[in-house]
């Protein structure tokens, strides 16, 4: 039989091929911008003396090694990064999530192929004949059927392709997620470490700042007994002394509670701390800065990867409900066996099949397909102006990450001569003080200039450290040099499978 309609010839068609409905996703436009700047920022910062104040370079389209923190030179820190990664439970649980979104993908790739089924069943009866108003004993007979079974819903326009392509792109997202978990559990495991660094260098010079003012202590005390200094003196440099101890206490909380956020990061309890210590000035400033393109950017970032994947996912749920409101196709088929009795269940003439060919097309619905599809059009619109904003994001943590690390480099020339300063003028008011040059209030006023300068140098010693981390997290971290994604998370597709044995639970007897 020749098919003359041309209307038959496209349904064929399509019904063989299929098509796709909704439209096809297209990765947005990388950005034209060239730099994260209005203004032009030098390649170099300046340089301080002292620990990290050497000068930084930044290195444009400079690749970013996976194992940035070994940057630093901290062993310590090396081991620890390497145990939150393997001890973590944020990471175990990205994990699962990445191999629960994909055996989601691979579920619904299943409604690509037909379903088979097997079906058994065997009646006996015993037919009372007096049920047709007749005399007689009973007759006993029964019915015997087995069947194998299809049933295959061909995919003509798209649909199910579409829903496939929305699934797998939600795996991508948690892909993307799972490395943005990576990437902000190492930069807080190395701000952590540099916080605890800086915190126990701002207690051990607070020590020794004490222990100054107690020197000062015992000189005003001198001076009073020999008549030299007043009482008001002596009073003046006991409450100075009393409020630099002060400030130890909250010093001391905030280590401590440092400490306990990076037990929580390596996962550990509190009580499981093994003394790990940092020092600020063992620590290595890393001189080569990468600086990505914005182009490159968009590409590095786990969450603009996430933020484009959640957009694909979108678009595809598109043509997903495009194609809801298209004509949907039914093939069923059945081959089997049907007789009295198991015994004569295979034998000449007891076999059965059947085949079909269903068509459904939904006419009056209250528009509920059609505001489906306007619905997803406009998730489609929101996930795209959240790609926007997570793109403009990460142009803002770059940009901020360079301007800091510019003034960060400034702040500690500045405090470092600043330091250098006070400690001169310390040491020549208490020289002169001793002598009689100068009065009580000139001495207090240099010690408590030097408390404060010593201070600020080792936060802005800190603040260094931490803003060059901030920078290769803006940067993505490099998670396209490692293997952070367990092969398990991936899974495979199957095509056949029963539940595990284990997993059956029969019933006990008495239960």
């Amino acid at each position: 039989m020749r098919i003359r309609s041309p209307f038959s010839v496209a349904f064929v068609a399509a019904l063989l091929a299929g098509c796709s409905s909704g439209p096809d996703f297209e990765s947005p436009a990388k950005p034209t911008s060239t730099a994260y700047t209005p203004e032009a920022l030098a390649l170099q910062t300046s340089a301080a003396g002292g620990p990290g104040g050497t000068a930084q370079a930044f290195v444009p389209a400079r690749d970013i090694p996976g194992d940035w923190w070994t940057l630093f030179h901290s062993p310590q820190l090396d081991t620890l990064v390497k145990e939150a990664l393997h001890a973590n439970p944020d990471i175990d649980a990205a994990q699962a999530a990445l191999r629960q979104a994909r055996e989601n993908f691979y579920a619904q790739q299943g409604s690509l192929f037909p379903t088979f089924s097997a079906n058994g069943s065997g009646q006996q009866q015993l037919a009372s004949p007096a049920a047709q108003g007749q005399t007689g004993a009973g007759v006993i007979y029964g019915v015997t059927s087995a069947s194998l079974n299809v049933s295959f819903s061909p995919d003509v326009f798209g649909g199910v392709r579409r829903q496939v392509e929305s699934k797998e792109a939600l795996a991508e997202v948690q892909r993307f997620q799972l490395e943005a978990t990576y990437l902000s559990l190492t930069s807080n495991v190395v701000v952590a470490a540099i916080n605890l660094a800086s915190l126990q260098a701002q207690i051990d010079a607070t020590h020794d700042i004490i222990r100054i003012l107690q020197n000062s202590l015992t000189v005003v005390r001198r001076q009073f007994d020999l008549g030299g200094a007043s009482r008001a003196d002596v009073l003046a440099q006991e409450a100075t002394l009393t409020q630099t101890q002060a400030t130890l206490p909250p010093l001391e909380k905030q280590f401590a509670q440092q400490r306990n956020q990076l037990m929580r990061l390596v996962g550990r309890p509190p009580d499981q701390d093994r003394g790990e210590s940092f020092d600020l000035s063992k620590l290595t400033l890393p001189q080569e800065l990468p600086v990505s393109l914005p182009s490159q950017l968009v590409e590095q970032r786990p969450d603009v990867r996430a933020a484009e994947a959640q957009l694909h996912s979108a678009s595809a749920d598109i043509g997903a409900a495009v194609a809801n409101q298209m004509p949907q196709f039914t093939i069923t088929g059945a081959l089997g066996f049907t007789s009295a009795g198991i015994s004569s269940l295979i034998v000449p003439g007891s076999g059965v099949w059947s085949i079909g060919l269903g068509i459904a097309q939904t006419l009056l619905d209250g528009a509920r397909l059609d505001h489906q599809r306007k619905a997803a059009i406009a998730a489609y619109e929101r996930a795209a102006a959240q790609y926007k904003g997570t793109v403009l994001s990460a142009f803002q943590d770059v940009a901020n990450a360079l301007r800091a690390l510019q003034t960060d480099a400034d702040a500690l020339r500045t405090q470092v001569q600043a330091e250098q300063t006070a400690a001169a003028s310390l040491r020549l008011s208490e020289q002169q003080y001793q002598l009689g040059a100068v009065n009580y209030l000139t001495l207090l006023n240099a010690q408590q200039t030097y408390q404060t300068a010593v201070i600020n140098r080792l936060k802005a010693q800190a603040t260094r450290y931490s803003d060059t981390a901030a920078l290769f997290q803006a940067l993505g971290g490099g998670w396209w040099n490692r293997g952070d994604v367990d092969p398990k998370s991936m899974g495979k597709p199957g095509y056949f499978a029963l539940p595990p044995v284990q997993d059956i639970k029969l019933p006990r007897a008495g239960h």
